[in-house]
């Protein structure tokens, strides 16, 4: 009889915590939340492993990278409002994962020696004025390009996803691709023309 008491006593005062806290799960707690993580979590672990063997060639660090992204999947799936698909989401979310798991990631030099192999960070004033010249070109060259092709070179050169390009044009992605290699052919032409 003391122990139900107890038993009773103590889950009443854990809901008092929660409820007090800001944390009230009991009531946030949407019940089939753990059966939808384990659902993503074996429809997309080979996706996830893909993606975890591209950035992390190390076995062990991989796995902690898989850990991150299945941490991140479950703190983020909340937030899910569905404007995107779901593989969009939970593809960003591991992509972004990745990305600062890499990042975090330094390689200390034991040996002098080897960092005398790797390639200066300051770009060749050669490599710059060549730059500076093909930018130049291209500047010229893409008003000559037809208008619908002229459109995606612009916004390809201003750094804009291929997808937000479609979205901003009313086309599809693919169309997109297609006029950056129709755009590309030209402008070679036109290059050499003028050169």
């Amino acid at each position: 009889m003391v122990r139900r008491s107890h038993t009773w006593r103590a889950r009443l005062a854990r809901q008092e915590f929660l409820r007090t806290t800001g944390c009230d799960r009991v009531n946030a707690y949407d019940r089939n939340a753990d059966e939808e993580f384990e659902r993503i979590l074996k429809e997309y672990a080979g996706p996830f492993a893909r993606l975890a063997a591209v950035y992390e060639q190390d076995l062990g660090l991989r796995e902690d990278l898989l850990q991150e992204i299945a941490l991140a999947v479950w703190r983020a799936l909340p937030s899910f409002r569905g404007e995107s698909s779901e593989r969009t989401f939970l593809y960003r979310i591991a992509h972004n994962r990745a990305l600062t798991h890499i990042g975090k990631r330094h390689r200390a030099f034991t040996d002098l020696d080897e960092a005398e192999d790797l390639p200066d960070a300051c770009p060749n004033p050669e490599d710059v004025f060549r730059l500076a010249q093909l930018r130049t070109s291209l500047q010229q060259a893409i008003p000559e390009l037809p208008l619908p092709l002229t459109q995606v070179w612009v916004l390809a050169l201003e750094g804009v996803p291929n997808i937000q390009i479609a979205e901003i044009l009313g086309i599809t992605e693919n169309n997109v691709r297609v006029r950056l290699a129709r755009g590309l052919k030209h402008l070679r032409r036109i290059m050499r023309i003028k050169q």
